[in-house]
């Protein structure tokens, strides 16, 4: 009976102190990556001018009391609009990059691997059945002699692009 009153002063009152200010460095955050965002990416949020104006006013500054003033500022007008698309899309942006940056990763692997291990281009060639043998020796090998001359990396450059070629988006 007592909970019941509690939860229905609270349904009265509305979100308490904490839930806002909450709510309210939520906002900030997206705020501040929003400002991050170059401005062909920026363009893509269908956000009010004055929005976009308050963001492209906060990039230069450095200044961190006037930066957090403006940050704040840019938190007080996300309060008018519905920041839960935006929250998404950023996300989704987001996850691609992580996606992005661990292909790269098992890419470099595979550079390192075929450079380093003499077995690793029979594993690669039975992974990827459809990769240049002969081409990829071709660039291990010249990746090498490279190396010992102390040249510019140049084949080392087009093996990890021949990479990328081959080894198709997962």
């Amino acid at each position: 009976m007592q909970k019941e009153q509690e939860t229905e002063i609270e349904s009265d009152i509305g979100p308490s102190k904490t839930k806002r200010k909450k709510d309210m460095h939520a906002l900030q955050e997206i705020g501040e990556q929003l400002v991050e965002l170059d401005a062909k990416k920026l363009a893509e949020f269908d956000l009010p001018e004055i929005l976009i104006d308050a963001i492209t006013l906060a990039r230069p500054m450095q200044k961190h009391g006037a930066r957090r003033r403006q940050m704040q500022y840019i938190g007080r007008l996300m309060r008018e609009i519905d920041a839960q698309p935006i929250q998404q899309k950023l996300d989704s942006w987001h996850q691609t990059s992580v996606h992005q940056t661990a292909r790269l990763h098992r890419l470099e692997r595979w550079r390192e691997r075929l450079l380093n291990d003499e077995h690793a281009l029979t594993e690669f060639a039975a992974q990827y059945p459809h990769a240049d043998l002969q081409r990829l020796r071709l660039l291990i090998r010249n990746a090498h002699k490279e190396k010992s001359a102390e040249k510019p990396p140049k084949s080392f450059r087009l093996l990890f692009q021949e990479l990328q070629a081959l080894v198709a988006v997962d």
